[in-house]
């Protein structure tokens, strides 16, 4: 199994390949073309010694496939960045790039961006794409003979708490139509980004980063760069688009009506709570002086937007020059993050919302202790069984964040960019404070390490993790 996803993974090499061909010397080409035999190799000899067993995957297997193919993406991904002449990096500071590429996260050690060969650029932004969706999941939708394996490893890799539900039948329609309405709303944010004066390469780099809510951008400044209040608006909405469960937009489609998305209790919980935090965020910038009226509301939609659905493009200033409660804001608005079956990273809202309405619940039975009331999310009553595991999540959610906050204050790492930091590898965010507001070159190779694996601890949301570590996993 994790062959065939390294053979497919290995066909990615080739869009690099032409970008380099295209834009760049023809030199830049090897690094890719290297990628490419050396993940096609391992995958056909993880393959072909077992080519002729069939056997269903349970729940177990599938777990660990995920979790292996991670490790092994990860690793294999920072090859183009080693073996190129630009950038020169060592093997940390290459995975913890890719990493972050392949999570979504969008934190970066690299600087000079403007530089750098198109290849790379456009790698970086790949990896968004890929990752955005769940590149496990395109590999259930192009493999049919995952057969019944396909559901188990579709439930280790999509996020969030109701991983039963499915839009169709069978497990490899899902995914096809998951990635169809992925695909699609790239194409038109791309056309979008050109048509707002981006160039053909930036409009379809920045469109991999804003639907995947990535964060790597192709200048150093990143949206700030184009000093553009219409391709921020289109960052903006577009991020907020991709932050929704793509399951709704599915449905609204195949029944032909968008009251299936406005219905949904999430969705609306979701517009709730980030139409707050940009109302709050617009405020204080004009309140405080900052900014006039106009562009306080350009800047404070734009960024508050971008990280709390964990985007992570950013303007000029945001981190240096702004008030410190915004940033101090939105970092912890990052944790809220999206919907459930969406892009972005996160607790979710689906949990805060379980949360919020369990704590009214117990507050009305110390006033009614005998009193028979359910947790009802859209109407129906939510099971004691999704309640407890919304419950566990959230504890070793906020656990592993104050265990990696701690670790990182261990290696040397000042407060403020110790938190800031945190925040932002496991929530997928990719926009730190202090020293890592706008790069993460400064950290130690312990602290890049232990964000390097925060991120994918918060990219597969801990549990897929977690269970490789218990004994009664392996018997």
């Amino acid at each position: 199994m994790v062959g065939l996803l390294l053979v497919l993974f290995s066909t990615t090499m080739l869009p690099p390949i032409a970008v380099a061909w295209w834009y760049d010397d023809r030199h830049v080409v090897m690094p890719f073309a290297e990628t490419l035999a050396a993940t096609l190799g391992l995958g056909l000899l993880c393959w072909l010694p077992v080519c002729r067993f069939k056997v269903d995957l349970r729940n177990r297997d599938g777990f660990v496939v995920v979790v292996a193919f991670w490790v092994l993406l990860s690793l294999l991904g920072t090859l183009p960045f080693m073996l190129a002449e630009q950038p020169d990096i060592s093997f940390l500071d290459a995975w913890f790039e890719t990493t972050s590429g392949l999570t979504t996260t969008g934190a970066t050690i690299l600087s000079d961006l403007d530089a750098l060969p198109k290849a790379i650029l456009y790698y970086r932004a790949q990896m968004h794409f890929f990752g955005g969706m769940g590149i496990v999941v395109l590999a259930v939708a192009l493999l049919p003979m995952l057969g019944i394996g396909g559901m188990q490893l579709y439930k280790a890799e999509t996020p969030g708490p109701m991983k039963d539900e499915k839009l169709t039948p069978r497990i490899t329609e899902t995914a096809k139509n998951l990635w169809f309405i992925y695909v699609s709303l790239n194409v038109v944010c791309a056309l979008a980004f050109w048509a707002a004066g981006m160039s053909p390469f930036d409009a379809i780099c920045h469109a991999f980063t804003t639907i995947a809510l990535g964060g790597f951008s192709t200048h150093d400044a990143s949206i700030g760069y184009y000093q553009n209040p219409l391709i921020e608006l289109i960052a903006g909405t577009f991020a907020l688009i991709a932050a929704v469960n793509f399951a709704l937009y599915f449905l609204a489609w195949r029944r032909g009506s968008v009251r299936m998305v406005f219905r949904d209790a999430e969705f609306r919980f979701f517009l709730t709570v980030v139409g707050g935090i940009v109302a709050i965020a617009c405020a204080y910038l004009y309140l405080d002086g900052k900014f006039p009226f106009w562009e306080a509301l350009q800047h404070g939609y734009f960024q508050s937007v971008m990280i709390v659905t964990g985007n992570g493009l950013t303007t000029a200033g945001y981190s240096a020059d702004w008030p410190v409660f915004v940033p101090l804001l939105l970092l912890l608005g990052s944790f809220f993050g999206g919907c459930v079956g969406s892009t972005c990273g996160g607790i979710k809202a689906i949990r805060f919302l379980l949360l919020y309405k369990q704590s009214l619940r117990e507050a009305r039975l110390l006033i009614r202790p005998t009193a028979q009331i359910a947790v009802k999310v859209g109407g129906h009553p939510v099971s004691d069984r999704v309640m407890q595991a919304v419950w566990g999540f959230y504890y070793l959610y906020i656990f592993c964040y104050c265990a990696l906050s701690l670790a990182l204050t261990a290696t040397g790492v000042d407060l403020v960019t110790a938190f800031g930091s945190a925040a932002a590898g496991l929530n997928n965010m990719g926009v730190g404070l202090g020293d890592t507001a706008s790069n993460f070159s400064p950290l130690n190779d312990t602290a890049t390490f232990l964000l390097a694996l925060s991120m994918v601890v918060g990219r597969l949301e801990i549990f897929p993790l977690l269970l490789l570590f218990l004994p009664d996993f392996w018997k």
